[in-house]
């Protein structure tokens, strides 16, 4: 019986990972603390955008990941979609003098979605929502600062200039 299960089962994962998911928008968050900015942009606009903004504010970009360019590789059309982790070393320090724990919180996210139209959504969670849980007065400290440099980077990214 495995033997008939497991063939037809990696058919079927082969064939729902070759298809584009359907759409589907960020406001479906379970989070309520979702921060969800529409932008003026295309997708590629915003990724760039994202970048300038992130240096021009002092902070890294820890790592960056594109479904819609990865599956564009691959020959296949979906709609802008990446994500871009930013975080700088002085508050990951910080970070783990308050809680190691909270270390898996980091760094944070900004994801970047393409709508039907062609423009593109910027969303993220504060830093202090994502800390929250934590309930270590030094880490909602560390989020509060990360939560005003967050919010002008997304400004600066959604910004219409």
């Amino acid at each position: 019986m495995h033997r008939m299960i497991l063939p037809a089962l990696c058919k079927l994962m082969l064939a729902l990972a070759a298809s584009p998911a359907p759409a589907q928008g960020i406001e479906e968050s379970p989070h309520a603390d979702m921060m969800v900015l529409p932008t003026p942009h295309d997708f590629d606009t915003l990724w760039q955008r994202m970048e300038d903004a992130v240096r021009g504010h002092e902070m890294f970009l820890v790592g960056r990941a594109s479904a819609s360019r990865a599956a564009a590789g691959r020959g296949i059309e979906i709609p802008g979609n990446g994500i871009v982790d930013v975080y700088r070393n002085d508050f990951a320090v910080r970070m783990l003098e308050a809680s190691v724990a909270a270390g898996f919180e980091a760094p944070i996210r900004f994801y970047l979605t393409e709508a039907d139209d062609g423009t593109a959504t910027l969303a993220y969670r504060p830093p202090s929502a994502v800390f929250a849980p934590y309930g270590n007065a030094d880490l909602d400290a560390m989020a509060a600062e990360l939560d005003e440099i967050f919010a002008s980077i997304a400004a600066a990214a959604v910004a219409e200039e």
